[in-house]
């Protein structure tokens, strides 16, 4: 493999996990509060609005349901608004981050749905605040599992941001298109590749300690 390959890997390595820390906290500061809003406005929750429960499940459903690369078309006037391009690894950031909050949403209103209904019934019967139960009681109980959530998020925004990558996004995807697929380069494509596969094992295995370390 020449060092013009190695460069190219390793810059498009670079903007890749640049765009999926990035978005992944961004996903991870907003999907995180919505996730705890959908588990405890549904019905029987400790904050049960329906109104405010349908709404945002709603619209949570129709962003995931919405394909990645249309998403990505669909958002470029928003894109263009706040980076002032739609093209480039800070614009691939801004679809990246809509389509992975519902995913966070979802996984931390789940995650919360297995903490045992005993513990917040105990928190309750202590005179806590629905705060303080969800901060003291819901999230310290379900954090190993919405890490593991949140890692699977991380794995999923490897994927997307190879395909941002092949719309103008930057990264290992558009290393794989401008300089493997259209040069029909099989050195760049195999590189892609494996470079993928290790930062898919690498956040895989940095979830699965992050989580250990939370684990009762």
């Amino acid at each position: 493999m020449s060092d013009s390959i190695v460069t190219l890997l390793w810059q498009g390595t670079l903007q890749t996990i640049y765009m999926i820390v990035v978005s992944g906290l961004v996903a991870t500061i907003f999907g995180t509060p919505l996730g705890v809003v959908l588990f405890t406005t549904r019905k029987g929750g400790i904050l049960e609005n329906l109104l405010y429960s349908k709404g945002l499940s709603a619209i949570v459903n129709i962003i995931r349901a919405i394909p990645f690369i249309i998403l990505m078309i669909a958002l470029i006037p928003l894109t263009r608004l706040i980076v002032g391009s739609s093209i480039g690894t800070n614009a691939a950031i801004v679809p990246l981050s809509i389509a992975a909050i519902p995913f966070v949403a979802r996984i931390v209103e789940s995650s919360l749905i297995k903490v045992g209904d005993g513990l917040v019934e105990a928190g309750m019967a202590m005179g806590a605040s629905p705060l303080q139960i969800i901060n003291k009681v819901m999230i310290p109980e379900a954090m190993p599992l919405i890490i593991h959530g949140i890692t699977t998020t991380l794995i999923s925004l490897v994927g997307y941001s190879a395909m941002a990558g092949a719309v103008g996004g930057g990264g290992l995807g558009s290393v794989a298109i401008n300089y493997g697929y259209q040069r029909f380069d099989f050195g760049v494509m195999l590189g892609t590749i494996i470079v993928l596969v290790v930062l898919v094992y690498a956040i895989q295995y940095l979830g699965e300690s992050i989580a250990a370390r939370f684990s009762h």
